[in-house]
């Protein structure tokens, strides 16, 4: 049964029922954020493990940055130097793209003592040719922007460091003074007396239970307001972090274009590999068998004219003929299939029409609600592939799922932008099914197998499309695609 009027009935999904979740392979990732879990609680931040940790993050720090600030002003100072030559310049390259590694370390101290979420950045690709492979290494933004990391962060080490550290001795020294201050010599005061203790000024000094108690209540206050402090120049190296060891989102998107891009052409070749094997495998096979049936009935009327006997079998003749007949009409069929799977015919009539064609021929019952699709002016892409993306579902829900029934819902909504959480235009097919459930995106096996809907989402891709998956064992399961659209001036 289907449908195209806009009603849904109780059976399918509403869309707040299926949260998709994208894939990360299937996007490219959002800019980098604070992947920490807030700040811990006043009472607890000094017992807090992130506190020491963000503690022990300004010792490497610190240890680290005059080493870090000699490698930057080597390498600028080296470039500027060779600057008029060609060979010294690609070796200033060489030590340029070096900062890569230092950012590489930076980042994981960031990742493991901060908690911040960074994303690596692509992987330099070597360019082809002599000039475009010393620009490639010259103008190595990850490379430069690690570098500006490592120069801007050295104050930022000492500074922090010094002001933590300061704060922790002195509120532990003065939580325990009454404790150690007995070992400390005899000073004299301005009176002649004599004194054993911390002196603040010249005549007063903590060597009585109250001083001692108000020093103890001193030294607990500096020590709970040491995270706090700290955590203003852990903030700053968080900052940085983020900004300058994170791969841009232009690096973001060209390196997701190429992946999409090749899982296009990846796609394509094993369409065209496809069709090449079901040609040579089933048409050609049946196109000889036609043709020797043809040359059969040729020797047959060429013996029954030439020859002395009762000529020819008109019987026989007749049967080789309607075999041949047959032969031809399963290869008509055979070919109809293959341009069918190629681009359906029915696409020219629009998405809704295709999808109420394919759900006819489905193997189960497939109820398809197509919602405002009628003036949404789809780019042909955008409607062959959700297309096949819904034949495919449809067709793991009936070889998997031991679905009874599948409802197919197909409109055009806004969305919210993953890169920058604006409201977009985009296809979205909720795909549910009423099976036993447990569907999840899984990398294929070494044989191949158990990469339909990984396969799916990196095809999406290509159309910067993403899949959600809701498949919770037992049942039901829905999965949505949704396929960002162009604005209506774009496509013009």
């Amino acid at each position: 049964m289907t449908s195209t009027d806009g009603s849904v009935p109780s059976s399918a999904p509403s869309p707040s029922s299926a949260q998709a979740t994208p894939q990360t392979a299937a996007r490219p990732a959002a800019s980098p954020r604070a992947a920490h879990d807030g700040a811990p609680p006043f009472l607890l931040a000094p017992f807090d493990r992130r506190t020491w940790r963000a503690y022990g993050f300004l010792w490497l720090a610190l240890l680290l940055a005059p080493f870090a600030l000699a490698y930057s002003l080597i390498t600028v100072s080296f470039m500027a130097g060779v600057a008029v030559t060609v060979v010294g310049l690609f070796v200033a390259g060489g030590v340029l793209l070096g900062a890569r590694g230092w950012g590489s370390m930076y980042r994981r101290m960031a990742v493991r003592y901060l908690g911040v979420e960074i994303a690596e950045p692509a992987p330099r690709t070597p360019r082809k040719g002599f000039w475009r492979r010393l620009g490639g290494m010259l103008g190595d933004a990850t490379a430069w922007r690690a570098l500006l990391y490592m120069f801007v962060t050295f104050p930022l080490a000492i500074a922090g460091f010094v002001v933590s550290t300061v704060f922790l001795a002195v509120a532990l020294g003065g939580m325990t003074h009454w404790f150690w201050s007995g070992w400390l010599p005899l000073q004299q005061a301005h009176d002649g007396t004599w004194h054993r203790g911390a002196s603040f000024g010249t005549d007063w000094f903590v060597d009585t239970p109250a001083r001692q108690l108000l020093l103890v209540a001193a030294g607990v206050i500096l020590f709970y307001l040491w995270p706090q402090f700290q955590a203003l120049f852990v903030g700053l190296f968080r900052l940085l972090a983020v900004g300058l060891l994170s791969p841009t989102r232009a690096s973001l998107r060209v390196a997701y274009a190429e992946r999409a891009r090749a899982v296009t052409v990846e796609d394509a070749d094993e369409r065209l590999r496809r069709i090449e094997r079901d040609l040579h495998d089933g048409t050609q096979a049946h196109l000889v068998a036609v043709a020797m049936q043809i040359g059969e009935a040729r020797e047959l009327l060429r013996d029954g004219a030439g020859g002395a006997g009762a000529g020819v079998d008109t019987a026989e003749l007749a049967a080789v003929l309607e075999t041949a007949h047959s032969s031809t009409k399963d290869t008509l069929a055979e070919l109809r299939e293959l341009a069918r799977g190629i681009r359906p015919p029915a696409l020219d009539a629009g998405l809704a029409v295709a999808l109420e064609t394919l759900a006819a021929r489905a193997a189960l019952p497939v109820r398809v609600h197509a919602v405002g699709l009628e003036g949404a002016d789809l780019p042909p892409s955008v409607t062959a592939i959700s297309y096949f993306a819904v034949a495919e579902l449809v067709a793991n829900a009936t070889k998997h799922a031991r679905a009874s029934g599948v409802d197919v819902v197909a409109g055009v909504e806004p969305v919210a932008d993953a890169a920058t959480g604006a409201a977009v235009r985009a296809l979205v097919l909720r795909v549910h099914d009423d099976g036993v459930g447990g569907a999840a995106v899984r990398a294929p096996d070494p044989s191949g197998r158990g990469s339909g809907l990984a396969g799916l989402t990196d095809r999406l891709s290509g159309v910067d499309g993403t899949l959600g998956v809701v498949s919770p064992v037992g049942g039901p399961t829905v999965i949505t695609v949704t396929i960002p659209l162009p604005a209506p001036a774009a496509r013009r």
